[in-house]
Order: C-alpha cells, then sequence, then structure tokens
C-alpha cells in the first residue's frame, strides 16, 4: 500500500513567490550559454556589440536582483503532481495564485495581465496565471514558472497544414513566422517548434519546448536534422540581433512532435526572446 503524504497549500505559494523572482532576474543557464557562445563567434561587429550588452544586461539582472526585461510578462505555470500528495489548506490553483500574487508584488514586477480582452482593465495583481497541470507518479510536486512576455508571443502562429505539405510546407511556415517577426521578438530568438497532435497540442508542445530549452541535439535523428537547417536557413535571414543584421538571428530550434490524425498536419511555433526565462524548483 503506497504511502500518502501530505502536503499544505501554503509551501506551493511560497515556492511559486520564489520562482517569480527568480525566473525573473536569473537568466536560464542554457540561454546564458547560448548568448555567450553566439557573441563569440559573431563577426559583423554591430551585432556583436548587442550581444554583448545583452550578455552585460543579464549579468547585472543577476547581481542586483532586477528584472532581466521590463515587460516580466504572464505566468505561465507547469505543475506535475505526485499521485501520492494528498494537498492540504486549500486548492492547487489558488495556492498557484496566490504565489503569484505575493511574488510579483515583493518582487516589484510589472503587473501584465488585464482581466478581459477587450475591455482591458489590469487585474492588479499580474493573475490568473495559465496553469498546467499533470498527474505523474511518486508523492512530490514540481513546479515551472516561465513569465512569458509579449513582444515575442505576440509573434508565435499556429498552422493546420495538409499531410501533403510535408517537410517542405512545415519548414516554410517557420522561416515565414521569422520573416514575419522581424525585430519584434527582441532577436536572437529561440524558436519552440510543435508539430502534430490538434489544433491546441501543437501549440501546447511549442510552448513546452521553449520551458524545457533541451541540452544537446534532438534524440531523433530526423528531428535533428530538421533543426539544424531550420536554425541555418534562419540565421542566413540576415534579421540578426535587435534587428541588426549579422548571423545570429535565432540561437536554437527545439521541435516537439506528437502523433496526429492521418488528415492533418498541425504545426505551431512559439517565439521566445533572447531571456526565455523560466525557473523550476521540486516540493
Amino acid at each position: 500500500m503506497r504511502k500518502i503524504r501530505h502536503l499544505h497549500t501554503a509551501e506551493i505559494s511560497a515556492c511559486v513567490a520564489r520562482l517569480c523572482v527568480l525566473a525573473n532576474t536569473r537568466l536560464p543557464g542554457r540561454m546564458d550559454d547560448l548568448l555567450r557562445a553566439a557573441r563569440d563567434r559573431e563577426s559583423y561587429e554591430l551585432a556583436k556589440d548587442a550581444l554583448s550588452l545583452i550578455c552585460r544586461n543579464a549579468e547585472m539582472a543577476l547581481h542586483q536582483q532586477m528584472p532581466i526585461c521590463q515587460d516580466t510578462g504572464m505566468a505561465v505555470v507547469y505543475a506535475e503532481v505526485g499521485q501520492d500528495v494528498h494537498l492540504t489548506g486549500g486548492t492547487l490553483d489558488e495556492a498557484i495564485h496566490e504565489g503569484i500574487v505575493r511574488g510579483y508584488r515583493e518582487g516589484y514586477l510589472r503587473m501584465s495581465v488585464v482581466s478581459d480582452p477587450f475591455r482591458r482593465t489590469n487585474t492588479g495583481d499580474n493573475t490568473p496565471a495559465i496553469i498546467h497541470t499533470r498527474l505523474v507518479a511518486g508523492d512530490r510536486i514540481k513546479l515551472t514558472i516561465a513569465p512569458k512576455g509579449f513582444g515575442s508571443e505576440n509573434m508565435s502562429r499556429l498552422a493546420m497544414l495538409n499531410p501533403s505539405d510535408g517537410i517542405r510546407g512545415a519548414a516554410d511556415f517557420v522561416l515565414e513566422t521569422v520573416r514575419l517577426a522581424g525585430a519584434n521578438p527582441c532577436p536572437p530568438m529561440v524558436l519552440g517548434v510543435g508539430i502534430g497532435g490538434t489544433f491546441e497540442r501543437a501549440a501546447q508542445l511549442a510552448k513546452e519546448a521553449l520551458v524545457e530549452q533541451r541540452e544537446g541535439p534532438h534524440p531523433d535523428p530526423f528531428y535533428e536534422e530538421l533543426e539544424d537547417t531550420l536554425l541555418r536557413r534562419i540565421n542566413e535571414l540576415g534579421i540578426g540581433p535587435q534587428g541588426f543584421g549579422g548571423r545570429t538571428t535565432a540561437l536554437a530550434v527545439w521541435i516537439k512532435a506528437f502523433p496526429t490524425h492521418i488528415a492533418g498536419l498541425p504545426v505551431a511555433v512559439n517565439m521566445g526572446c533572447h531571456a526565455n526565462r523560466h525557473a523550476s524548483e521540486t516540493l
């Protein structure tokens, strides 16, 4: 018989509050490595200067505990909940939202959420968050906070392609998305590409790819080659850091694929700016 672990939701709220501040003030290690490598290999002087300033900004944010960017985003939360955890003191969503409120207020982070898409009244506490909950084995809860700024989010797109469009159609859609975005996502950007599933699953896959920031090549050689091809062709566009030109328009392309219907080929591109923030903790 499995032993049930009891966890008070106050611990979740405190964790979320910490993660909100951490994600907004510390550049993820993967992004820091990609930026520094791009700076070192960039040959166009104006682009190299822009990359140097981006790296310096990240250093100052960390040392002074200040936001990396003035757009501290809409909070996207991933909760992996162990099936042997019993929460006490309230619901998971209530605890997460309480943590968002505390984190954004205590961290002096910008409140960017409006209560209605058309009437545009600010909620005043950066809630509600976008919460994705997944039940997993074990007695732990892993929380990931990914504040998503909308300079990059607004440039994201989804297409319901025909199966006959194939790899070429999918690649052309990704490249078109980058061309249309131009300098708006604050390049150098990272791209999460979701392929397959349904309309909503493709978008979820693209977002997950951005948050996971996979280390190393894709485990499937087929998609490894596609990622490499897309990254090369994107950087040949010459948009460059902050739109100043150069060889560094994108730092990485991360693909996540999922089974789909015989009649469909959904493709989603979720743009991430050069910060592409997230922070995680396991309780």
